[in-house]
């Protein structure tokens, strides 16, 4: 069965750096497909919708349109996080496993838990100036990744990636919106549900993951000191939990 990785926010299959690779040596793991989200990555230039329900449709097009057959494997983040648990919850046939990292949505937290009010002053500078690509990519640097070892080598990259797929600020604030409107319906995912946190994310309290994983009785692994983008931070981890998480179910 196929891995599908979905990304967040403003951000595409570049962004997701080596864990493709090391996700696609796991034993048994097969083939791994990275989907951008419309307004994102491969299709910048179209609109992005302002409604997870129209982007599960979108990426479940995607996937009929490369002949990948389902049932797959999802492994999302932030905003992917929310589409793939719509896509679980209103496709369960096509879905039959799903890791959610760092993801945080309705009912099960408020607004000031999915997205820390003490970074708000920093996120509208960030939209005053969503074009002009260092400053920017520095400060999504500092909000969301605590492993900086590689800082200048990773802000390079996503100037670049900004400048050859760059996100309009329409489309930035219709998947904001999106992401706001999100609830989460009543009954859990079917599937086998991992959720991957990060104790020490700065954007988005880790509370969140715990929650839905409570509400789910789904697995839940911590990460003690990565940041909101722990796929960044520690790949390595992140393919280690999901294989121990597969051998042992």
């Amino acid at each position: 069965m196929t891995w599908v990785l979905l990304r967040g926010l403003t951000r595409e299959a570049r962004h997701w750096g080596t864990l493709p690779q090391q996700l696609a040596a796991l034993p048994g793991a097969g083939q791994v497909v990275t989907l951008d989200l419309p307004g994102n990555g491969v299709f910048h230039a179209q609109p992005s919708p302002a409604c997870v329900r129209h982007m599960v449709d979108f990426a479940r097009r995607q996937l009929q349109a490369q002949g990948v057959a389902p049932p797959w494997k999802l492994l999302a983040m932030s905003l992917g996080g929310m589409v793939a648990t719509d896509w679980a919850q209103q496709h369960p046939q096509e879905v039959s496993r799903l890791v959610l990292i760092n993801t945080s949505m309705r009912p099960f937290s408020p607004i000031t838990q999915r997205l820390r009010p003490g970074n708000w002053p920093a996120l509208a500078l960030l939209a005053a100036r969503w074009h002009n690509a260092d400053p920017t990519e520095r400060t999504i640097h500092r909000l969301t990744c605590n492993n900086t070892s590689s800082r200048e080598a990773d802000i390079a990259a996503w100037v670049h990636i900004r400048q050859t797929a760059p996100v309009s600020t329409g489309n930035a604030g219709r998947q904001l919106l999106a992401a706001a409107r999100f609830s989460s319906g009543p009954q859990a995912p079917s599937c086998p549900t991992l959720l991957l946190s990060s104790n020490a994310d700065r954007l988005v309290n880790p509370r969140c993951s715990q929650r839905v994983a409570e509400a789910w009785q789904a697995a839940h692994q911590r990460h003690p000191w990565a940041g909101h983008d722990l796929p960044h931070d520690d790949a390595g981890w992140v393919c280690q939990r999901i294989g121990h998480w597969l051998a042992g179910s």
